[in-house]
C-alpha cells in the first residue's frame, strides 16, 4: 500500500471513530428523557403543577354535550318534564332490563320500595306510587339516577344518560300499571287479571298481592343479615321469610294491563 492510501485508510478510520463516539453520546433513550410524572410537582411552571389545567373553553372528544336537557333533565335551571327521544317499545325495554339491574334491589320490581336489600335492614326506598312521586317531572328521576337522593347513591358511572332516560320511561309504565284502565289497552291487545296470569303460569292467584316488609326487617340489632325489632327474638330462617316475587309480565309491553303491578 502506497503511502497516500495508508493516510487515506488512517483518516477514514478516525472519522468512523470519531462518528461512532458522537452517535454513542447523543443517545436518549425514552426512560431517560425530561417528562412530567403524574401527580409529582416540577419548578418548571410558576404554579408548581406538572398536570395543567384544561385550557378554557375546550371540550374533550365526546363530551360536548350540547344538549343540556339530554345530560341534565335540567330546562333553565328547572327540572323538565318531558322524553328528550320518543319512549318507544325499545326504549321501554330497555329501561325495564336496566331498572331489573341496578333500581329492584331497592325499590322492588314494581317500584314499592320494599327492594330485597330494604327487607334487609337498608333504608326504604322511595315508592314511585306515591301521590309525590307520581306527580313528578320525569327530570326529577333522571336528575336523582345522576346525582342520587338521601341514602341512594349516584348511578351516574354505572348508567348512561340514555339508559338513566330509558330507566325514567319504565318508571312511569309502573306508574300507569298501578291506574291503568281498559281503555289504556291497545286496540287489538288482550288484558287479563294477574290473578289469572299468575295461575295460567303455575303460580298461585295471590302471587302478585301487595308487598309488605317482613317485621322483623326494620331497625334495631344486626343479626345473620336482617335488623332485628327490640325483644323480637331470634331472626326466622332465610328460607321462611316472606320474599317477594315479580308479578308475571306478557310479550304486550308495559303499558299493557297484563304487565301492571300490585295496587299501592
Amino acid at each position: 500500500m502506497t503511502p497516500d492510501r495508508k493516510i487515506v485508510a488512517r483518516a477514514l478510520s478516525a472519522s468512523a471513530a470519531i462518528a461512532l463516539l458522537f452517535t454513542a453520546g447523543c443517545r436518549q433513550d425514552m426512560q431517560d428523557q425530561p417528562k412530567f410524572f403524574p401527580q409529582r410537582g416540577t419548578n418548571f411552571y410558576a404554579d408548581g403543577r406538572s398536570v395543567r389545567p384544561q385550557v378554557e373553553n375546550t371540550v374533550g372528544r365526546g363530551q360536548l354535550h350540547e344538549d343540556t336537557y339530554f345530560y341534565t333533565g335540567m330546562v333553565n335551571g328547572k327540572l323538565g318534564d318531558g322524553m328528550p327521544f320518543p319512549a318507544t317499545l325499545q326504549v321501554l325495554e330497555r329501561g325495564q332490563e336496566r331498572y331489573n339491574v341496578y333500581c329492584t334491589p331497592c325499590h322492588s320490581r314494581v317500584g314499592n320500595g320494599v327492594g330485597m336489600i330494604v327487607q334487609r335492614g337498608y333504608s326504604k326506598a322511595g315508592n314511585f306510587h306515591t301521590a309525590r312521586l307520581q306527580a313528578a317531572p320525569l327530570g326529577h328521576f333522571f336528575d336523582v339516577i345522576t346525582n342520587g337522593y338521601g341514602s341512594m347513591p349516584d348511578y351516574a358511572a354505572q348508567v348512561t344518560p340514555a339508559d338513566r332516560w330509558a330507566i325514567v320511561a319504565y318508571i312511569k309504565a309502573l306508574q300507569l300499571s298501578q291506574n291503568a284502565t281498559a281503555s289504556d289497552v291497545p286496540a287489538g291487545e288482550h288484558a287479563e287479571p294477574l290473578s289469572s296470569i299468575a295461575e295460567r303460569e303455575g303460580f298461585s292467584a295471590n302471587f302478585a298481592d301487595e308487598w309488605t316488609l317482613p317485621p322483623t326487617a326494620v331497625t334495631g340489632t344486626p343479626d345473620n343479615g336482617l335488623f332485628l325489632l327490640p325483644g323480637s327474638g331470634a331472626p326466622p330462617a332465610t328460607d321462611k321469610v316472606t320474599t317477594p316475587h315479580p308479578a308475571p309480565t306478557s310479550t304486550n309491553g308495559p303499558s299493557s294491563t297484563e304487565t301492571a303491578a300490585p295496587r299501592q
